[in-house]
């Protein structure tokens, strides 16, 4: 279950000699490095600092609230259902090792350390803009079959058809080109993929609208409509979007409003149990 793993795959960390950093496949671009420019600087910079602070650890927990339940939904073939396979006779790739999943953005990469954990995925790679978030990421887990890389959205370091499955949490809002990143996404899924893209902030969600303003980078404001059809002109189907609440932020009571970030308790109940996270997911077809 994703309620009960989170003391051991989201929190440990090992210490940097012991990250294992050396995770390959014949698909991932060696040569890939990314441009300066292409990173965009004042994302990056930023979630460099916060990750310098210790934020990303906060980010997780807050994250974590909603993303257990979409990262549930995901339709992943486990290593061990890929061996069963390998023994019965059945068709398929014989190099084949469970499922590869990309993280993107993936933070202090929880979502991947979460799918290895309890879905027992073959291969996990998260890639982020910010090298500060990559390094912490790396810190945190010594799996072998997990690795964190410095990338570029419009850019991704892998080939055509490799990749099963995508995940991005709180991050497709920061790209630049949002549907440059979506053809790059169709490019490097494989037929039957999916792009399970969940976002805190969006057009409809009133609450989230000064969120830019906060962050200080520029931040990408969709509505619902504009983000299913922008997956379908991209090639996806849109297999679904709904809106997950968040359930386990706590709310004062009527009395302790306001609060310093809150002016009544039904705007805040508002943010989390009605807006929640916006979940769209997008299938690439057979």
């Amino acid at each position: 279950m994703f309620d009960s793993h989170s003391d051991r795959a989201r929190r440990s960390r090992v210490q940097p000699s012991q990250t294992n950093t050396r995770v390959t496949i014949a698909t991932v671009r060696t040569a890939f490095v990314p441009s300066p420019r292409s990173l965009g600087m004042s994302v990056s910079d930023a979630f460099d600092e916060w990750a310098r602070s210790g934020k990303d650890q906060g980010m997780e927990e807050r994250h974590w609230h909603t993303a257990k339940h979409a990262l549930a939904r995901m339709p992943v073939e486990s290593e061990a259902r890929s061996a069963s396979k390998r023994s019965s006779g059945e068709r398929g790739d014989p190099r084949d090792e469970g499922d590869t999943v990309l993280d993107l953005g993936c933070g202090s990469g929880y979502a991947g350390r979460a799918l290895r954990e309890t879905k027992d995925v073959g291969r996990v790679y998260g890639v982020d803009a910010a090298p500060e978030m990559a390094h912490n990421a790396r810190a945190y887990t010594d799996d072998p079959r997990v690795a964190f890389a410095v990338g570029d959205f419009e850019h991704l370091p892998f080939d055509d058809d490799s990749i099963d499955h995508c995940w991005s949490m709180e991050a497709f809002y920061y790209a630049q080109n949002p549907h440059t990143v979506l053809d790059e996404l169709r490019r490097v899924l494989r037929p039957g993929g999916t792009f399970y893209c969940a976002v805190n902030r969006w057009e409809e969600h009133v609450h989230s609208h000064e969120w830019e303003e906060l962050v200080g980078v520029p931040m990408l404001l969709w509505s619902e409509r504009q983000y299913r059809e922008a997956f379908r002109e991209a090639g996806f189907a849109v297999a679904g979007q709904d809106r997950i609440p968040d359930t386990e932020t706590e709310i004062p009571t009527e009395s302790e409003f306001p609060t310093e970030d809150w002016e009544t308790r039904a705007a805040m109940v508002e943010r989390y149990r009605e807006y929640g996270t916006l979940l769209t997911v997008g299938v690439v077809p057979e």
